[in-house]
């Protein structure tokens, strides 16, 4: 059976890493599915973070990467996959993607399974980690090695833009 775990890892972090490995014991083959959302200006363009997602799970054989638009249970739908894979840090995080699952439920007939996040990286989220880096402070436990150079390039790209102007 297939399970996906969607998101828009930006950048992907080790709350996200621990979702998609624990789905992988579970299922046969687990695809990370990045979104493309246009509305949504991130520090990563979107190939950049499945280029990104790419190396971190290399080491998992049976998750791939993709990079996907529209609706996520189309996706699901064309490609054969039974069950959407979240991870919930909180309760905030269980009203909001409730409603989700509830959705897509309604939509597909896809189940969405919900993982609680493992207590060391619960208070992580991609937002904060882009924000903790902008300010100039330590995200080495919160991200894998590849995904700090990244995120220094980016920043330093930035920097030099802002030198330019």
């Amino acid at each position: 059976m297939k399970a996906i775990c969607p998101g828009s890892f930006d950048p992907v972090t080790f709350g996200h890493l621990d979702i998609v490995s624990r789905t992988s014991q579970m299922f046969d083959e687990v695809i990370v599915a990045v979104g493309h959302n246009m509305s949504k200006s991130g520090l990563f363009q979107p190939h950049e973070r499945v280029d990104m997602i790419r190396e971190c799970v290399a080491d998992l054989p049976n998750v791939s990467v993709v990079l996907f638009q529209g609706l996520l249970v189309d996706y699901c739908r064309a490609h054969d996959i039974g069950v959407i894979a979240k991870g919930l840090r909180f309760g905030a995080d269980f009203d909001y993607e409730l409603q989700m699952s509830q959705m897509n439920s309604h939509l597909s007939g896809v189940d969405t399974m919900f993982l609680p996040t493992s207590a060391q990286w619960s208070f992580v989220s991609s937002s904060l980690v882009r924000e903790v880096a902008l300010l100039g402070g330590d995200i080495g436990a919160l991200v894998p090695p590849p995904v700090i150079d990244r995120i220094r390039r980016k920043l330093d790209e930035r920097a030099a833009l802002k030198e330019e102007a």
